[in-house]
């Protein structure tokens, strides 16, 4: 709607929202008796056409004289200069008040002056009265005013564009602009300046837990730097971990969402190795690689302190021994890293305890006989390409020290290098090799997890069958004075922000540490999930196929990432697993036996060889021999049958994989 405010500017009075808007009149249309105003609003120019009778309803003091029928007797009283008293007479009188002001803001050119024709005589006006004159000169300060008004509003935008320009080439000299991105550097860089930075130092007191869930950052790599990759995360206390995440909405703006995560530890890329590991205890894994500087890390911090503890006198009393083994866990299978990666087998013994067959021990008796081992280890360890590494490690690496005193364990340090989960999405590719190392990895970590936590919760049931990491680690996970702390390292660069925030998540599930919103800075959003419980088991469903019903439980702890085609998928996996090492199994006992069928048949053969031997006692052997050979080697063959359908059935449960959301490490 069209109102009049202060001095002669017209202005809109916007009825949804209440406000009011300075306006100027920009045209006149004659035909319909209306006119076309424009204003700024937030910095956009807006315009509406507005009815005459309108305007002079809303706004009486600019409205012309009504109109006098003359009559007769009364002459009709002389009229202003251009002003009539008819309904153009309203559009021309409007345009004399407002369209003027306008010609200076949109073109200032000034116009030549063109000398007013002299009328005649007789078409010369009267001269006006007082009256007249004082409006004349009321409609000559409503102008003035109008164009004043119009000026500022003009000055106001040039100040502003000034500003604007002034601060992009500020910007433009404290930052390199060919930055990609630079942009949402920005965005992080002001967040940072709001928040209230609490790192961790050496003042801090060290917690105790049972489970320790820690987030370590590391720096930018080489190949990030050359790529000119942003930093996106930050540490601005001992326990916060915040991802700025890069989004765009519809309209292509880009803005920032900002994700809290809460641990019990938290340390920044300037955290050193001794930093972490007075606060963690030797309780993790500092190795992602096969080439890395061992005499700094945290292996090396825990041997120093092992053989440190051994020197005291209540130790030295005990005369313990210190032993050293490493194994990876590959697809499933488990090799001997100290051992040319002979193949091992895990069985529990008549104790239900968990055995490595065929592990060898190695006696150590200083820090450097365990960088030694560990380099020996890390030489040989599977490795391969994904889309973050280009050598990431494809098998979890358990390199254990173990005290022994008079040959029986006395204590056991567990120091476990995950695998990378990058290619946690390759589960339904063509290459069954890629399948099944992605899918054992994925079920690792979530039976990990879940391990974990029920250790935490001191539930009764423990799933450590789901996976042969949690198998092998059984003793870690139910012994009562065990202690165990994870890291997560991260990366910090934008190009692995959809990686760092999967292990993020999967670290945060593993004890649930909820956000105190006080600590977070207004704009942080916090990350807080209810926290589940394990159901308890029967343990008559348990005792059915604990293997199964172990993996059946975690994917149903693990709803939200695992669907029902891949925990079908995963049944497969396993079962392929399983059988596969049942035929290698009776293969070579077959091949054992068939070694000794030979001699048995070198012996009957050369028997033939007398001139009077026994044809009965001949046929008798030979006819056991072969039926031995015929059961032995039919149950082989029908196991093989049911290895190979066992093959097409993981082919076809991957070709149904539904994943909901991979999970990284």
């Amino acid at each position: 709607m069209f109102s009049q405010c202060d001095g002669c500017l017209p202005c809109i009075y916007d009825t949804s929202i209440g406000r009011i808007h300075q306006a100027m009149v920009t045209s006149l249309n004659e035909d319909n008796e209306s006119v076309t105003v424009e204003w700024i609003e937030n910095g956009d120019t807006k315009g509406k056409e507005i009815d005459l009778e309108s305007i002079f309803a809303l706004n009486p003091d600019v409205a012309p004289d009504e109109e006098i029928a003359p009559s007769p007797e009364t002459p009709p009283p002389p009229t202003p200069t251009g002003v009539k008293v008819n309904k153009i007479a309203k559009v021309m009188f409007l345009k004399i008040c407002f369209v003027f002001s306008v010609i200076p803001t949109r073109a200032r050119v000034q116009q030549p002056q063109q000398p007013e024709p002299v009328p005649p005589p007789s078409q010369q006006p009267a001269q006006p009265n007082q009256a007249q004159t004082q409006q004349q000169l009321q409609n000559a300060r409503r102008k003035s005013n109008c164009v004043k008004e119009v000026e500022k509003l003009q000055e106001k935008r040039e100040r502003r564009r000034l500003q604007q320009q002034e601060l992009r080439e500020k910007r433009a000299q404290e930052v390199d602009t060919t930055i990609p991105n630079y942009e949402i550097m920005y965005m992080i860089r002001d967040f940072r300046a709001s928040l209230d930075y609490r790192p961790l130092t050496t003042a801090d007191l060290i917690e105790e837990h049972r489970i320790c869930v820690c987030v370590r950052k590391r720096p930018l790599n080489k190949k990030e730097l050359s790529m000119k990759d942003l930093d996106v995360i930050t540490i601005p206390s001992k326990d916060v971990v915040m991802v700025h995440e890069p989004k765009q909405k519809v309209d292509l703006t880009r803005y920032l969402e900002n994700q809290t995560f809460r641990f019990d530890y938290a340390f920044d890329d300037s955290t050193t190795n001794e930093m972490v590991y007075r606060f963690v205890y030797c309780q993790t894994s500092d190795f992602s690689g096969k080439n890395q500087d061992c005499s700094k890390g945290i292996y090396a911090l825990a041997a120093r302190d092992v053989f440190l503890m051994l020197k005291k006198p209540n130790y030295k009393k005990l005369d313990l021994q210190v032993y050293a083994t490493f194994f990876e866990i590959y697809s499933g299978k488990v090799f001997d890293l100290l051992n040319r990666k002979a193949k091992l087998r895990v069985l529990e013994d008549g104790k239900q305890q968990v055995q490595v067959v065929g592990l060898q021990e190695k006696e150590v008796k200083c820090t450097e006989d365990v960088l030694k081992l560990i380099e020996v280890g890390n030489s040989c360890r599977t490795s391969g390409q994904t889309s973050a590494n280009a050598h990431s490690s494809r098998s979890h690496a358990v390199f254990q020290i173990i005290l022994r005193r008079k040959g029986k364990m006395h204590g056991k340090f567990s120091l476990i290098d995950l695998a990378g989960n990058e290619r946690g999405a390759d589960t339904s590719s063509a290459d069954r090799q890629t399948r099944l190392e992605g899918a054992e990895i994925n079920k690792s970590l979530l039976a990990l997890k879940e391990c974990i936590r029920a250790l935490g919760r001191n539930k009764p049931h423990t799933p450590f069958r789901a996976s042969k990491l949690t198998q092998v680690l059984r003793d870690s996970f139910i012994g009562e004075n065990s202690r165990t702390c994870m890291i997560a390292t991260i990366s910090p660069g934008m190009t692995s922000c959809e990686n760092t925030l999967n292990t993020l998540r999967y670290a945060n599930r593993v004890k649930e540490l909820t956000v105190d919103p006080n600590q977070v800075i207004e704009g942080g959003r916090p990350n807080i999930h209810a926290v589940t419980q394990l159901d308890l088991l029967d343990e008559d469903w348990l005792s059915i196929s604990p293997q199964r019903d172990d993996l059946k439980l975690l994917c149903e702890q693990n709803e939200e990432e695992v669907s029902p085609q891949l925990f079908t998928f995963h049944e497969a996996v396993s079962q392929l697993v399983e059988m596969e090492e049942q035929v290698l199994e009776d293969h070579r006992a077959v091949f054992q036996e068939s070694i000794r069928w030979l001699e048995d048949e070198k012996v009957l053969l050369e028997m033939t060889e007398e001139v009077d031997y026994d044809v009965e006692s001949y046929a008798t052997q030979l006819e056991q021999i072969l039926d031995q050979k015929i059961e032995i080697l039919t149950e082989l063959r029908d196991k093989v049958k049911s290895f190979r359908s066992t093959l097409q059935e993981e082919e076809q449960a991957s070709k149904q994989i539904n994943p909901k959301r991979p999970r990284a490490l």
